[in-house]
This record gives structure tokens, sequence and C-alpha cells, in this order.
């Protein structure tokens, strides 16, 4: 930060771990900033990630406003990933857990996609389904037939069902979003490595921070008010989508050899129906 930002850090505070990124709040002087550090195959979704925060900041809703290096860029390159810089958006991080922050998690989920829907940029990625013939599925007997039933089901859903498409932030926990008490005004620290697809991939995504559907229909409610999906096309959609989450987790578990992830990752989806 110091060389490629002119960013003197002081205190330094790691954020809760998320599936695709690492991120840390730092303090530099009197202002505040979050860095996140993404996987070095993620640069351009990454920047497109932050070009639509500053979309959502012309449409007035609170996003981590991206720090440009010295040499004008939005990322930069290094060994371990592309590490962009945010300022910190006022409030505290949203709990998953609390029936009223999950209704500012899924308001505010809903309000991006909805404001997203005119968003265009280069690097957003493609929705892109996993490969069940890739080497690194081998690890456990049963994840290749896991991951296989998995991208079925969200091929015939694609097929048969019309699904509502957009920017999706990818990675929508409840500590990407916060809070301010003082205004009751709540925003989002970054888009994370935006791609476009089902926006319902995205409310998966939430309700597996959430701790399953069980437990987040605040959550769910949240996005249906503030949201472009109807409760029909979520509740048809969702379960197809959280099978396909699961098994997105599972296969970068194996891919980056992560026994703990890839444990919960198969209590998942050996538990849910068909």
């Amino acid at each position: 930060m110091r060389d490629q930002w002119h960013l003197a850090a002081g205190e330094i505070t790691a954020l809760p771990a998320s599936l695709m990124s690492h991120g840390w709040e730092v303090t530099a002087g009197a202002d505040r900033y979050v860095a996140r550090l993404s996987e070095p195959a993620a640069r351009q979704p990454v920047e497109a990630g932050l070009v639509a925060a500053e979309h959502l900041r012309g449409r007035r809703i609170a996003a981590g406003e991206p720090v440009r290096t010295l040499g004008g860029g939005l990322t930069v390159q290094t060994p371990d990933g592309a590490l962009a810089v945010l300022r910190r958006v006022p409030g505290r991080l949203l709990d998953g857990g609390d029936p009223v922050d999950q209704q500012w998690w899924g308001d505010r989920l809903g309000a991006v996609h909805r404001a997203l829907q005119s968003f265009h940029h280069p690097g957003l990625r493609p929705w892109q389904l996993l490969d069940a013939e890739a080497p690194h599925l081998a690890v456990e007997p049963w994840l290749r037939g896991a991951v296989a039933d998995a991208v079925s089901a969200a091929v015939r859903l694609t097929i048969t069902d019309r699904l509502t498409y957009g920017v999706l932030h990818g990675d929508p926990a409840p500590d990407a979003f916060v809070v301010d008490p003082s205004t009751g005004r709540a925003g989002l620290l970054d888009c994370g490595a935006s791609g476009v697809g089902p926006l319902i991939y995205d409310v998966a995504a939430a309700v597996v921070y959430a701790g399953g559907v069980e437990r987040a229909g605040e959550l769910i409610d949240g996005y249906l008010a503030a949201g472009p999906v109807g409760p029909d096309e979520l509740h048809a959609a969702l379960p197809v989508l959280l099978r396909l989450r699961w098994a997105v987790q599972a296969d970068r578990a194996a891919r980056l050899g992560l026994p703990e992830p890839l444990r919960r990752a198969r209590a998942a989806l050996t538990s849910m129906p068909g």
C-alpha cells in the first residue's frame, strides 16, 4: 500500500474469511480503507466489480470508493493475486444471524441487483458452470458425482425456467455489507469479483452464509422486497442454486487442498433432497 497507493498503513485488521478473497480493514492516518486480495486469475472481474461500485455510488447506494494506484490503476497484480483498495464505508459489519441485520442484508443485495441492471463492463465474467471432469475432483470418491449432479441440475434449470440474469456480486457474505447506526444507512464494502449470471445464485450464496434456508427467512424477505426477482422464481430456483453453490465450495476446497471446507460441503450436499 505504501509503494502503490502512497498510504502509510497503521492498524490492520483481518476481515472474516470469505470464499473468493481475503480482506483487511486498514487505518491510514485519519482514514479507513478496505484492502481486498483476490485470486490471480480474477483481476479483470475484480476491476469490473470496482467500476460497478463506482456505478452504485452514482445511484446513491453506499459502496466502497475504489482508490486508484499512483499509476492510475484499479488493482495491483501480486504473486498472490489482485490487490484492490477502497475507502471504507461508514458503519458496522452485518451479523448474518441477526434477523434485523438479515433484512438489511437482503435489502441491499436486492438494491444492488436492481441498480446494476444497466451496468456493463468488459471484465464481467460470463456465467460458467463447473467442469465435472476436472482432475482435482478425484481427491475424494464422492466428489465428482456430487459436482456432476449439481451441474446437471443447474443446466436443466437454466433450460426449462426463465431466470432473471444480471450482474452478480459473487460472494455476498454478511460482512461485505454494513449499516451505519448513526444514520440508519446500509451499504456494501465492495462488489467482489463480478460476473453475469442468474441473480438467484447470489441469493443462494447469501443463504449458505446465513446457515441455510431455515435460518435465512428475513434475508429472503428483505431481498424480495428490494430486488428484481419475484417470489415464484426465487423459490423455484433457490434449491438448485444452493446445491450449485455448495458444489462450487467443494470444487474450490478440493482444488486448494482444504479438508475442513470440503467436509462441510460434503455434509451439505449429502443432506439436500434429490
